[in-house]
């Protein structure tokens, strides 16, 4: 099942969606670009939406940490 949240409170980032079956997480941009994210957890996942600065969050702890590509 994929879950598809959108980000308001976030400058750097609009929407993230997780796929729990695959654990894959794909980030959309402020800017508009695409990127996914492969063998997240689900709660790298659920820290990330719940954090109190989604920007920093994933720096800190997603962006190049797990394998990437660009959509």
């Amino acid at each position: 099942m994929t879950i598809n949240h959108h980000v308001s409170r976030s400058s750097m980032i609009s929407e993230v969606e997780y796929d729990d079956e695959n654990k894959v997480l794909t980030v959309t941009f402020t800017k508009g670009s695409r990127y996914e994210y492969s063998d997240v957890p689900k709660d790298v996942y659920e820290a990330l939406i719940n954090a109190e600065s989604i920007g920093q969050y994933f720096l800190a702890h997603i962006k190049n940490k797990y394998t990437t590509v660009k959509l």
